[in-house]
């Protein structure tokens, strides 16, 4: 029997399980969140209304009075009756992971017009990501008998979506994992279409009086809070006089409603951007941003440019004394690393030159102006696998097989972690297979980096202090052949199991691996980052 579902206002239930892959977590989710964001904006790859019989009103009528509109009507529960009254988490909230985006329209005209993205819009994959959201978002304004014309796709990416918003995800035992879509500005056009789409799709309404944990501020009257339902997909609302939020859950709708005021100004050259604070996402996180010398306000930036997404870089603030050097990054690295590594973030570390206990405790406490500093090429390679039950897949490189006995004692946790010198780098991998592969790569035995497309390589050549590559083709690929097998496992056994999978998968994760390289690069300059990107 399956669990039942908490109540519609009631906190969602808290992840459970420890927290021991958060540091591959905090920096692979801010890869996986451009990828949804992707996605978000490919939609139905056009918002021009469809042609065809469906699309015929009569004149002079607001809506279809045809069989479409009476089986939507019939198909809808009644109209909310009293509101009820939503439960409150007590405990205050954070922004953890947020994406900037300055120019919705830009983006997704771009998205739309890509030849890649068309296409696979008319196979199993596009129409997979679509999944049951399609119906809701095709349903039509003249079959809800609302004031507007079009399809509901039209009137989000159009009007409600047509200005600049973030897309937030928020911290807390109560985090729902979905994210609010908060729009700071709609303007009044955009608040009359939200008002007309109300009135026809909402179904129950839930009353708040307070902010999460108390902290925040609410009107008077309490914040009110929709649930909107259309062909089956709900979907919850809420409005003030200058702020739109969107949610799957009404918990992280009234979080997004309690935030201040968001300034959305869009540096020159960026269309979107990825930020994210240490603290809400974790120990490992602030330890990871700490070891960096960065500080809060680290941003990863993308444009548009033709009909694609590109990196433009990582910007930011460093700390006053950078604990971050700038360098190319060398050949023995690059040769080191598998072509096909679906992640890569690579670092030019200043770190004692002995990496001894006294030596680190008084860098790491600022009191080791005295110590002498050597920097390190340091770089972290994972594979993230789509299926829980898999090993993780990362490895640390570290350019100075000298300060090998130092690491081990660094790193001697209950995780064994598997050593070995390659290509002048000391390696730790989290299994043998991943040593295996570098090895291989090292002994020329297979593609490195160094056989990448020649844009990706000179980008890694370039100097930095901070290097992101993501290799989205394999990692999507990756992630979605593992989800397969994880789905055909969970299945059970009493079904036969295949032996391979079948042929639109295997298309699925071929059309992926398509995809081209992207890399972001961040190089210090005083006390800020400079944004760089490349890619295929």
């Amino acid at each position: 029997m399956n669990p039942p579902s908490p109540a519609p206002g009631a906190p969602p239930p808290a992840p459970s399980g420890p927290h021991k892959k958060a540091l591959l977590l905090g920096i692979g989710i801010v890869v996986l969140i451009v990828v949804a964001l992707i996605a978000f904006f490919i939609g139905r790859g056009t918002s021009a209304p469809a042609k065809g019989p469906r699309a015929q009103v009569p004149s002079g009528q607001p809506g279809t009075s045809g069989s479409a509109q009476s089986s939507v009507l019939q198909a809808l529960p009644p109209a909310p009756g009293k509101p009820g009254q939503m439960q409150v988490p007590t405990e205050p909230v954070r922004p953890a992971l947020w994406v900037d985006v300055y120019a919705p329209g830009k983006v997704r005209e771009a998205l739309t017009g890509n030849a890649w993205v068309k296409e696979q819009l008319q196979k199993p994959l596009g129409k997979g990501f679509a999944g049951g959201w399609a119906p809701f978002l095709d349903t039509r304004g003249e079959e809800l008998g609302a004031g507007f014309k079009g399809a509901v796709f039209d009137v989000v990416a159009g009007q409600f979506l047509a200005a600049p918003f973030r897309m937030v995800w928020f911290s807390g035992e109560n985090r729902a994992g979905t994210p609010a879509i908060i729009v700071p500005e709609p303007g009044n056009t955009t608040m009359a279409a939200f008002d007309s789409m109300s009135q026809v799709v909402r179904r129950n309404e839930l009353t708040a009086a307070t902010c999460p944990g108390g902290e925040g501020e609410a009107p008077s009257e309490g914040f009110t809070l929709q649930r909107w339902l259309i062909a089956e997909q709900a979907l919850w609302a809420a409005r003030t006089d200058d702020k739109l939020v969107f949610g799957r859950h009404p918990a992280v709708v009234l979080q997004g409603l309690c935030e201040g005021h968001l300034d959305l100004e869009a540096p020159q050259g960026v269309d979107v951007e990825v930020g994210f604070a240490p603290e809400p996402l974790g120990r490992e996180a602030q330890l990871l941003t700490h070891v960096m010398g960065m500080a809060n306000g680290i941003r990863l930036q993308f444009a548009v440019e033709g009909n694609r997404l590109v990196g433009r870089g990582i910007s930011g603030p460093v700390a006053d004394e950078p604990r971050l050097d700038s360098a190319p990054l060398s050949d023995e690295l690059l040769k080191l690393i598998p072509e096909e590594t679906p992640v890569l973030l690579a670092l030019q570390l200043k770190l004692p030159e002995q990496l001894d206990k006294d030596s680190l405790k008084a860098f790491w406490s600022g009191k080791g102006a005295a110590v002498p500093l050597r920097t390190r090429q340091v770089a972290m390679v994972w594979t993230p696998r789509g299926d829980s039950e898999l090993p993780t897949e990362v490895a640390l490189l570290w350019g100075r097989p000298e300060d090998a006995a130092a690491l081990g004692q660094l790193f001697s946790g209950p995780n064994r972690m598997e050593s070995s010198t390659l290509c002048g780098h000391h390696v730790l991998a989290s299994t043998q297979d991943v040593l295996a592969r570098l090895r291989k790569a090292c002994e020329g035995q297979g593609p490195n980096l160094l056989n990448a497309a020649a844009p990706v390589v000179q980008g890694l050549r370039a100097p930095g202090s901070v290097s992101f590559g993501v290799n989205t083709g394999r990692l999507l690929g990756t992630l979605m052949a593992d989800g397969y097998w994880a789905q055909v496992r969970e299945a059970g056994s009493s079904k036969p199991q295949p032996r391979a999978a079948p042929p639109e998968i295997e298309a699925a994760r071929r059309d992926l691996e398509t995809l081209p390289y992207m890399g972001l690069r961040g190089t210090v300059d005083g006390n800020r980052l400079v944004p760089g990107g490349f890619g295929s």
